[in-house]
């Protein structure tokens, strides 16, 4: 692309937010381009597609009465987008320069964009302990799973021991969604209280079904195409112990995927997400729009991100008429 073409609006992401940004802006005639990014490794893979991407069965999405693989939905995205129009380069931005339009976004490759408007879709990662086998079988549908709504409710995990790791609200909401579903949710927190707020951790003790492991850390993940078990390491006196899962649970946080955002200009949250103005998608910049993960930290849904994305598109559209861009 020469630097003196100027796109009507760029999408930076490719998981369910972005996608969908790009359905809406291709049908209204906008012509996007969408910078899906490179796969990498932190520690898990992270790939174009996001989170989805980690996925083996979706069955909480609409439309899809007998479920999806995480990988097969995000292709029908893409093809949906493309259909319309929509343009991909599988490339990272590195850095953006919102002080004057056309914005200018700096790629990995050293070439440069130059955009009337911006819906940022870049997600949110999430933090694993970064154990081999943990990895392995999250990323082959194996048990390991970094989010309990999505995943609790599938067949394999019902009447089955389940663990969460972690100790904030996260994890005490990742639990008493379990309770529903698990024989037993082994609790497993390194220290010897949780950090969560008083009322989350009440809920998680009282539950009949739950077993709070203090002091433990795990240090190993047992199993060859599924998980079988956790190795535990108590972290006051080292000693090593196991318990018997059929799933795990990674509920130590989110990682949002704003670091090409550093000295931009857009307004972050105390956490790294991308603050929202009151309205919609909008961000502290007019023109600069976000969506999905990467500006919730609440929800982290495939269905939620997509309603968002569709919100920035209609939000991006409505500003760039009101510039006199169409």
């Amino acid at each position: 692309m020469s630097d003196e073409s100027v796109e009507k609006v760029v999408i930076i992401g490719s998981g369910p937010a972005g996608w969908t940004a790009a359905i809406y802006t291709a049908r209204a005639s906008l012509e996007p381009l969408c910078i899906v990014g490179v796969p990498k490794q932190n520690p898990a893979p992270v790939l174009p597609g996001g989170q989805l991407m980690l996925t083996t069965d979706v069955e909480n999405y609409p439309g899809f009465p007998e479920g999806v693989t995480g990988p097969d939905m995000m292709s029908l995205f893409q093809k949906q987008a493309e259909r319309f129009g929509t343009r991909v380069q599988s490339k990272d931005v590195v850095r953006c320069d919102f002080s004057a339009r056309p914005f200018t976004l700096e790629l990995s490759d050293g070439s440069t964009v130059k955009t009337e408007s911006v819906i940022i879709a870049t997600g949110a990662t999430a933090n694993w302990l970064g154990l081999e086998n943990e990895l392995r079988l999250a990323t082959s549908g194996g048990g390991v799973s970094a989010c309990a709504v999505c995943d609790g409710a599938l067949p394999m995990f019902r009447d089955q021991p389940l663990a969460v790791v972690g100790g904030g609200d996260t994890a005490m909401e990742e639990a008493s969604y379990l309770t529903k579903f698990a024989s037993t949710v082994h609790v497993i927190h390194r220290r010897d209280e949780f950090r969560a707020s008083k009322a989350m951790a009440d809920r998680v003790l009282q539950a009949p079904n739950v077993e709070v492991h203090w002091n433990k850390q795990v240090v190993d993940v047992i199993g060859e195409t599924t998980i079988e078990s956790i190795e535990l390491e108590d972290t006051v006196n080292g000693e090593r112990s196991s318990i018997p899962v059929t799933g795990l649970f990674i509920a130590i946080g989110h990682s949002p995927a704003t670091g090409f955002l550093d000295g931009s200009g857009v307004t972050l949250d105390d956490s790294g997400y991308v603050a929202l103005e009151s309205r919609g998608s909008e961000t502290n910049i007019p023109g600069v729009f976000a969506a999905g993960d990467v500006a919730d930290a609440d929800y982290r849904q495939a269905v939620t991100a997509a309603g968002m994305g569709c919100a920035a598109a209609i939000d991006c559209e409505r500003w760039l008429a009101d510039q006199g861009v169409h």
